[in-house]
């Protein structure tokens, strides 16, 4: 395991992300950051939608170790939050369509030799992590692009169904939050 630095400043740009080579998916890595007590999760606001609250993630880096290493990074940078890992939440597929699959159809069919697509492969493929939160800082690399806030199970779980981010909620769902 390598060991986590904090940084001042978050990375930027996809020049260095992580595909499978298998489906094609960007690999992300991401942590389900939860109280002592469990019963609450920390969220923080996606940078592209202010009104919709998700879990900390982000791209695996091709210098990163394993998706351990991304979780600890992406949850730091964007959360401002460390913690211990306490275990794997396992591997979940974004089968939302990916935004250019019309045009992008074609070009899988004949890469796939299937003429008759009637699924597109995932869009991203999430590696979650559970952590146990030890420390949450004032200041974090994000701190001026998004906002961060504890929920319960119950609103977290509204705020994924609104955020339209299924394959979010099942991270949540695979960790130990308590559920009302």
């Amino acid at each position: 395991m390598s060991e986590f630095v904090r940084t001042e400043t978050a990375r930027e740009g996809r020049q260095h992300q992580v595909y499978s080579p298998e489906t094609g998916a960007r690999l992300v890595a991401g942590c389900v950051c939860l109280n002592a007590n469990k019963t609450e999760v920390l969220m923080i606001q996606s940078s592209a939608h202010k009104k919709k609250w998700v879990l900390p993630k982000g791209g695996v880096e091709s210098d990163e170790a394993d998706y351990k290493d991304t979780a600890r990074r992406e949850t730091w940078e964007e959360a401002g939050v460390e913690g211990e890992i306490v275990k794997s939440l396992g591997a979940i597929e974004d089968m939302r369509p990916p935004k250019d699959w019309n045009k992008d159809r074609k070009a899988f069919e004949e890469a796939t030799n299937d003429s008759v697509v009637s699924k597109h492969p995932p869009r991203s493929e999430f590696h979650f992590y559970e952590m146990d939160v030890t420390s949450v800082v004032d200041e974090y690399p994000e701190k001026h692009k998004r906002n961060r806030k504890w929920f319960s199970y119950k609103d977290a779980k509204e705020e994924l169904l609104k955020a339209k981010r299924p394959e979010l909620l099942e991270a949540l769902n695979r960790s130990s939050i308590i559920k009302d």
